[in-house]
This record gives C-alpha cells, sequence and structure tokens, in this order.
C-alpha cells in the first residue's frame, strides 16, 4: 500500500499524491524515511530538503523552511511556512537573494535578511 503524501504551504497546496517513500529532516532529529506501515509521527522541520519517491518511479524535491510533517496510518502530511518544488525553483533569483541576504547579515540590516 502506497503513502498518500500532501505538502501544503500557507498559498498553495504543491504536491498530492502517492508515495513509496517520503524523507525529511527534523529538527533536532536529523533525516528520517517514512514507508507505509510507520508508526505515528509528528515533527518539526528544519530548513532542508523533502524528497518523496513516486509510486511509478523517480523523486520530487521541495525545499522547506520550517513547518511539520504528520505521519498517520499511510498518511503523510508536510505542513510548511514556506516552500517550493525544486523543479520550480528559478535559481537566478534565488542566488540573488541569498547575495542580497548576506549582503544584509554582514552589515546588520535585519530587515533585509
Amino acid at each position: 500500500m502506497p503513502l498518500a503524501v500532501e505538502l501544503v504551504s500557507p498559498e498553495r497546496t504543491l504536491f498530492s499524491g502517492d508515495a513509496t517513500m517520503v524523507r525529511a529532516r527534523t529538527v533536532g532529529g536529523g533525516d528520517i524515511a517514512f514507508l507505509a506501515g510507520h508508526a505515528p509521527f509528528v515533527g518539526a522541520l528544519a530548513v532542508s530538503t523533502v524528497e518523496i519517491t513516486l509510486v511509478e518511479g523517480g523523486s520530487e524535491k521541495a525545499a522547506v523552511h520550517g513547518g511539520f510533517i504528520e505521519v498517520s496510518d499511510d498518511h503523510v502530511k508536510i505542513l510548511s511556512d514556506l516552500a517550493e518544488m525544486a523543479s520550480t525553483i528559478d535559481v537566478e533569483r534565488a542566488r540573488k537573494a541569498q547575495e542580497k541576504a548576506q549582503a544584509a547579515a554582514q552589515n546588520g540590516d535585519d530587515d533585509e535578511a
């Protein structure tokens, strides 16, 4: 039996589908992988990548910036404060945002970081 997976941000549902495995990084707990039949689990997500291994093969990856993951009865719900599917990330925009944040951090400007 596959896992029913939902990845949701405040703006929208980013992913909804069946998977054979979900791997995520939790705060203080490190990486954890979930398969069908996993014991119930709730954890806080670290800023990291979530990987969803699809039933039909291949995988989907998403950048998550905090949130929670809940596993129960072969359902995985990922609620993230801010998330973006890897396939939709604009690399140039992300690089510029990183440079801007690093410059702001070096200048001690908390409003820009």
